[in-house]
């Protein structure tokens, strides 16, 4: 829990200097409403796993042994798309090239909370959730389909595209846009890599995929 809370200010600190430094000004609304916001969501949901599910500190703290080394290329991809939403942002405000009006920017807190909420509550039921992918036959696991894994396969990965999107619009960002969908993109082939290894290595995962017909969107994909 320490630990985790350590990382979470880390975070922030990076995620204030990644904003302010590149937008050349620390006197942005957009960008201190959601930096509030960020701090709120992360409190709530650190407060709610901390009851249910503590051992996701620990198992969320790292990329852990055994990861496969093809998802080491994911993450990177993925992590370095996320972070620029940020910088991107920032220069979009800086210069004024592609600014969104003041009720989008408003309504993008929706999704940004949906996002979060659902990861929580994937979090919450799924001791499993790590951030790299690997059979976790160290930790005795077994596949999960209850909460929101009882609605899609990988409600984790849905929550983060629907989050991620939604930050550069909170930031009155169009341009914001552009690295947040390289990271959905990063997502898609990520999402049919883990399949193929659950698939192949954890036992039941097979016949839970007939169970659950979609990975992000019931009726969809």
């Amino acid at each position: 829990m320490i630990r985790a809370l350590l990382s979470s200010v880390f975070s922030l600190l990076l995620i204030g200097v990644i904003l302010f430094v590149p937008a050349g000004t620390i006197e942005w609304a957009r960008a201190w409403l959601f930096c509030g916001a960020f701090i709120a969501a992360v409190l709530v949901a650190m407060g709610v796993l901390s009851r249910v599910n503590p051992d996701i500190f620990s198992a969320r703290s790292r990329v852990q042994p055994g990861t496969m080394k093809l998802d080491y290329v994911f993450i990177t991809v993925i992590f370095i798309a996320f972070l620029a939403t940020f910088p991107v942002s920032a220069l979009d405000y800086r210069y004024q090239l592609a600014q969104t009006p003041d009720w989008v920017s408003w309504a993008a807190y929706l999704p940004f909370f949906l996002g979060f909420a659902v990861a929580g509550w994937a979090q919450a039921v799924n001791r499993y959730f790590e951030p790299g992918v690997r059979l976790q036959n160290d930790r005795g696991q077994t596949v999960i389909d209850n909460g929101p894994y009882a609605i899609v396969r990988h409600p984790g990965y849905i929550s983060g595209a629907v989050l991620t999107l939604s930050i550069p619009l909170c930031l009155g960002s169009w341009w914001g846009l552009l690295p947040a969908a390289v990271f959905v993109l990063g997502l898609i082939p990520r999402t049919l890599f883990e399949e193929h290894v659950l698939t192949g290595g954890l036992a039941g995962y097979a016949a839970y995929k007939q169970q659950v017909k979609y990975r992000w969107l019931p009726g969809i994909w």
